[in-house]
């Protein structure tokens, strides 16, 4: 009996099937042009829009010169007592976002200070010390010769301004009201990076990138940064949300974010003084999220001899549910003191 030997040739149904290496970076490759046109698409768009806003739309306010750029300022009365106020961290629009205060404060005369890096002032800026910023807010109020002693209102991180400018120029102060104002010794004090004083201000155009690319235009047209109540007209909504488009991760503001523990730090042990009427309006909200809340303000104030707590239903942007409530208080509030003020 023979063998015989057969030689099988391979087919290509019986090879094992090869992986197609080439598709998924095909596919990965047609994904990254697509986005790259997506943003490309938005950024053109977002900076064609940009440029079409800030040319129709009316800018708010006065602009004060001083020795470091220009600084917007909207006076509200022209008399009563004088109120000053101060808007908390990346606020777009401090002259726009107090406004249902300033309406509920009609017998006072009201300045909103717009720092370096909000509203319509100059958004670069010195290195965003407390220093700094106490410097220039009385350069301003200086130049616009506001005459002592005023009333300092300061929403959130604008606590700390409050704080520092009441203990240098005591006698230009004649209370100060805080809402939901942040305590240099309470928990979010801790937060933020320390950019040494002595480190000039950086160029921080990396923080500006969502807003060039479109993504915070996209974001407030789904809500970001909307003013909760019914106490705008449309017309300040619309205006606040191009203003946050515009101003968003602007050098000053980024300056002053990075700065926080720096500029909480030097104020830890800081305290007002205690001849000095002091009312804070603490946000229920806030105080659901940070158990200390309350007791913090309540340490801070344990010195003054006349401060008052006032507790108010709503989120740490009182102002724009609360402000006929906090206009009334406020109004009592300086009566029962004696405040005298400058006219």
């Amino acid at each position: 009996m023979s063998l015989r030997l057969v030689r099988r040739t391979s087919s290509a149904s019986d090879q094992p099937p090869r992986r197609r290496r080439g598709r998924p970076l095909r596919l990965a490759g047609v994904a990254a042009l697509s986005l790259a046109g997506l943003l490309l698409a938005s950024t053109s768009t977002n900076l064609l829009v940009e440029q079409v806003e800030k040319t129709n739309t009316v800018a708010y306010g006065q602009k004060v010169h001083i020795n470091e750029g220009i600084i917007n300022v909207t006076r509200t009365g022209d008399a009563g007592p004088t109120i000053v106020l101060l808007s908390g961290l990346g606020t777009p629009a401090p002259g726009l976002d107090f406004a249902p205060l300033i309406r509920e404060l009609g017998g006072y005369q009201v300045i909103a200070v717009e720092g370096f890096g909000y509203g319509y002032s100059d958004m670069t800026a010195r290195p965003r010390t407390i220093e700094n910023i106490t410097e220039e807010l009385h350069e301003v109020l200086s130049t616009l010769g506001v005459r002592a002693p005023y009333t300092l209102i300061g929403h959130s991180i604008a606590g700390y301004s409050t704080l520092y400018y009441a203990n240098k120029y005591p006698r230009e102060v004649s209370a100060v009201i805080g809402i939901d104002p942040t305590v240099p010794a309470g928990k979010s004090s801790s937060t933020g990076t320390t950019a040494p004083a002595e480190r000039a201000a950086a160029d921080y155009s990396w923080a500006h990138i969502p807003s060039t690319l479109g993504v915070v235009r996209w974001a407030t047209a789904l809500g970001y940064g909307e003013p909760g109540g019914d106490s705008f007209t449309p017309a300040e909504r619309e205006h606040i949300r191009q203003m946050t488009s515009w101003n968003f991760g602007n050098q000053a503001v980024t300056d002053e974010t990075l700065r926080m523990g720096e500029n909480a730090t030097k104020l830890r042990d800081v305290r007002y003084p205690g001849n000095l009427p002091v009312l804070d309006f603490l946000s229920r909200d806030t105080m659901q999220q940070q158990p200390d809340w309350y007791a913090a303000h309540e340490r801070q104030l344990a010195n003054v001899t006349h401060h008052e707590l006032v507790v108010l239903e709503g989120d740490h942007y009182l102002h724009w549910t609360q402000s006929k409530a906090m206009a009334k208080t406020i109004t009592e509030f300086l009566g029962r003191s004696g405040v005298k003020q400058g006219l």
